[in-house]
């Protein structure tokens, strides 16, 4: 049996899925501010270096687009020469959690501030990558660049250059969507690459006024960091920043991974170590002083299409983006501007879940409104602080539902009132149970009954205690509680009560 039976299978795939990523590559390059060259770069590494390593066998990583405001951002504050430190250190906290086994936790994440995250991010290329279809200067922030789209608008429609950068921008564009519909033995080319040597060709066919990729050549872009930049890690901007990029990059890859598993039938995703691949890419790319690296959803499906069986097609797709990097660097320097950006504006729109709102908002409103306020929150703010927004509401969100917490009141006539208290009795719900409680008659004994609950935390217990000392002084007997566990209540007379068929319901009110 031969060693690699796979290999005809894998060989096709790698060219498809290196047909796919070239294009990707350069255009989050450009889009985040850095050569080109070090697009290329990064999908190198994600194809052999991380290709090698266990995790996925069959999910593909590179330069994302998810990572483009991040690393423009990055590179804008801090320099150039800082983005290697950056990345090199988000590299090694990808590699500890790894070793941490904290891989799989990634998977608790809420699904609704990750596509709030995509969304967000989706946003912001979308308006920036106008301005560069336009060849404008786009503004810094995500909020300026969608409130400042009506004045480049008008400034656009007065040039003629930006009008043809616009209709070269715009027909990539079409050229991707219309690419879908052609018969299957035409789409063998993707159909990026195909918009993009259309843009290449009929630019200077028309002679369109267009800006090209400007090319500094592979070993001139790769920047090792410096020992200045190592200087200025420990400050919190820096720290911050690594945080992003380290926890941003790692859940994106694992979701990709979960995704890519229910696309085959061959090896599940060891969460793990796939983690500590990513993050030995990253550390390697950060020593290179490139962009950073996720699993990429798009060249990912587009592998298993394909037909990959095993890992080798995407060490091979790496393999051929060194052989194009090293053999055919002039040929980026055709390539148009505004065709990078109708990439860019294209992958940001399918970044954004528009059919996963409508479903949310039908089913759960509640998880709707954190993927909308966490893509807001990206646009206007940032991207870190926009995921911890995200974050913090999915918690909230969390704990208020599961302090659900149900009071029913029962009164026979004659006898002692019955309260029984069931679910998770929390701090969240104290006011309402407490309310409750003290609204019962003063001069009638209670007895409260615990049993139903699932939690009862601190703050409900002493607040409990404290109104049953108060009620016991002022009624005619103590409080007799029933606990939901051996503890006792101070102030009361514990064990449980022996209750007849109630009589009268007065109250059933979840609190």
């Amino acid at each position: 049996m031969s060693k690699f039976p796979y290999l005809r299978q894998d060989f096709a795939a790698s060219i498809v899925v290196f047909l796919v990523a070239l294009p990707l590559c350069v255009g989050v390059a450009v889009a985040s501010g850095v050569p080109a060259e070090l697009g290329l770069v990064t999908g190198i590494v994600g194809g052999i270096i991380t290709g090698l390593m266990r995790g996925s066998s069959l999910q593909v990583s590179g330069p994302a687009a998810g990572l483009t405001v991040l690393v423009f951002e990055a590179v804008a504050e801090f320099g150039l020469p800082a983005l290697g430190v950056i990345v090199l250190a988000a590299g090694l906290l990808q590699l500890a959690m790894g070793a941490l086994k904290l891989g799989r936790w990634f998977r608790a994440i809420s699904v609704s501030v990750v596509e709030g995250m995509l969304a967000g991010i989706g946003l912001v290329i979308i308006a920036g990558q106008l301005y560069a279809a336009a060849g404008l200067r786009a503004p810094a922030s995500g909020i300026d660049k969608i409130l400042g789209l009506p004045v480049a608008a008008v400034d656009a429609f007065g040039s003629t250059e930006a009008l043809a950068s616009l209709a070269v921008g715009a027909g990539t564009i079409a050229v991707m969507v219309g690419w879908k519909k052609l018969p299957k033995k035409a789409r063998t080319v993707p159909g990026a690459l195909a918009a993009v040597i259309l843009a290449t060709v009929l630019t200077p066919a028309f002679g369109l006024p267009v800006a090209t990729v400007e090319v500094n050549g592979l070993i001139d872009s790769i920047r090792l960091p410096g020992a200045a930049a190592f200087g200025d890690m420990a400050t919190p901007a820096v720290i911050g920043t690594i945080l992003a990029f380290a926890l941003i990059a790692s859940a994106e890859s694992l979701f990709s991974a979960a995704a890519v598993d229910r696309l085959h039938d061959g090896p599940r995703t060891q969460y793990d170590k796939e983690l500590m691949a990513q993050g030995a890419g990253n550390a390697v790319c950060g020593a290179l002083g490139a962009l950073p690296m996720t699993a990429v959803i798009v060249r990912s499906s587009a592998n298993v299409a394909a037909g990959a069986r095993t890992k080798a097609s995407r060490v091979l797709h790496g393999v051929w983006l060194l052989l194009f990097a090293a053999l055919l660097p002039w040929a980026l320097a055709l390539i148009p501007l505004p065709a990078l950006a109708g990439i860019l504006v294209h992958a940001g729109w399918k970044l954004i879940p528009f059919r996963e709102v409508v479903s949310l908002w039908r089913a759960h409103r509640g998880e709707a409104l954190i993927l909308v306020v966490t893509a807001v929150a990206i646009v206007a703010v940032n991207m870190f602080e926009g995921v911890l927004i995200g974050l913090a509401l999915s918690v909230i969100k969390t704990a208020w539902e599961t302090s659900h917490v149900k009071l029913e009141v029962i009164d026979k006539g004659a006898g002692p009132i019955q309260a029984y208290l069931s679910g998770n009795a929390t701090f969240l719900r104290l006011p309402k149970i407490l309310d409750s409680l003290e609204a019962l008659p003063q001069d009638r004994p209670v007895e409260l009954d615990l049993s139903g609950l699932h939690h009862l935390d601190h703050a409900c217990r002493t607040a409990l205690e404290t109104w049953a000392e108060r009620h016991s002084t002022a009624g005619t007997e103590p409080v007799k509680v029933t606990e939901p566990a051996k503890a006792t209540v101070r102030g009361s007379t514990t064990g449980p009560t022996t209750a007849t068929e109630p009589e009268r319901v007065t109250s059933t009110e979840p609190v």
